[in-house]
């Protein structure tokens, strides 16, 4: 018999036609399935396997809800801050994520938002979009070379590494603060910063690429935005809550910062108002992994997951070892 599952979101093409091909799937309706539908489903299908993204909160309550036919909830993210993991394990619930084929589109983001803040890409297209009209002189609505600059790396993981490539093709110099060094063949040359506010003093671009989670909340705060040199671009394609955004706009508004560039906020998938207004400010609606190819691997790398639990093997990415 084919492992029954449901999966809560539409996804590419391949995954869909997979998911029917391989399994006996509950697809989910055009605009997805929200929690109540879900466990419904789960119940009504007596599925093994649940398919999910970020946008399903697994908190405790809702773990205790999920029938106990269901073996697996793989999660089509790397991150799992949106789950409960103690409650998950107090369950015997597996949980999986997609780690590793995501790395690539995600830093190629990055540097898009950086030379998109940089380069004051949003006020340009606004421009264009209005009709342009007039030629600039030398001395207005210029931008920040990127080339040559300093790069701050926070989170040095496979991301960041991945980053921190892209950087040395405009002659960075990358810099980097991580929870431990890396061995000296995966920093490729970056120089390593115990002391993140040390590091902050030293970067002209400050780039984010750490988890979520217990003791990275608001990172960046008045106090280490501060620490910055002024004039200085900051970037987040990780997660919302690693930034206070009223200090963040307070930043902006001082010209403590240039610019941002950011895919990720505090209050997804809502944005501050005054965030999305700001002519310094360089936004996109939490893409990192928006591709053809990245979120079809990644639908893949949950499907081959449920699929070896539900064979009787253990997962391929469990969160928790």
């Amino acid at each position: 018999m084919k492992p029954r599952i449901v999966l809560t979101r539409v996804m590419t093409d391949a995954v869909m036609e997979r998911a029917s091909r391989e399994f006996d799937a509950i697809l989910p309706p055009p605009g997805g399935l929200d929690l109540e539908a879900t466990l419904k489903a789960l119940e009504e299908h007596q599925a093994e396997g649940l398919f999910f993204t970020s946008g399903t909160k697994l908190d405790a309550a809702t773990i205790a809800r999920i029938p106990s036919h269901v073996k697996i909830a793989g999660t089509c993210s790397v991150g799992f801050d949106h789950i409960d993991v103690e409650a998950a394990k107090a369950r015997g619930l597996i949980v999986t994520n997609t780690p590793d084929v995501l790395n690539n589109a995600t830093a190629d983001m990055a540097f898009l938002l950086i030379l998109g803040a940089c380069r004051r890409a949003a006020e340009y297209d606004q421009i264009m979009r209005k009709g342009w009209g007039r030629f600039y002189g030398m001395h207005e609505m210029l931008g920040l070379d990127v080339s040559g600059k300093t790069l701050g790396i926070v989170g040095m993981g496979r991301i960041g590494r991945a980053v921190a490539r892209r950087a040395r093709g405009f002659d960075m110099k990358v810099i980097y603060h991580n929870r431990t060094r890396l061995d000296a063949d995966l920093e490729e040359g970056a120089e390593y910063y115990a002391d993140l506010r040390e590091m902050l003093s030293r970067c002209d671009i400050l780039t984010l690429h750490a988890p979520g989670g217990a003791g990275t909340a608001g990172l960046m705060n008045r106090e280490t935005f501060a620490l910055l040199p002024k004039g200085a671009v900051f970037v987040n394609t990780a997660r919302g809550s690693l930034v206070d955004e009223e200090a963040l706009l307070e930043a902006l508004d001082s010209g403590q910062l240039f610019a941002a560039g950011l895919d990720v906020f505090a209050k997804e998938p809502t944005v501050d108002p005054r965030l999305a207004a700001h002519s310094k400010v360089f936004l996109a609606p939490h893409m990192g992994s928006a591709t053809v190819e990245t979120r079809t691997a990644m639908g893949f790398r949950v499907l081959d997951n449920i699929a070896a639990v539900a064979a009787g093997k253990p997962p391929i990415d469990p969160i928790w070892n």
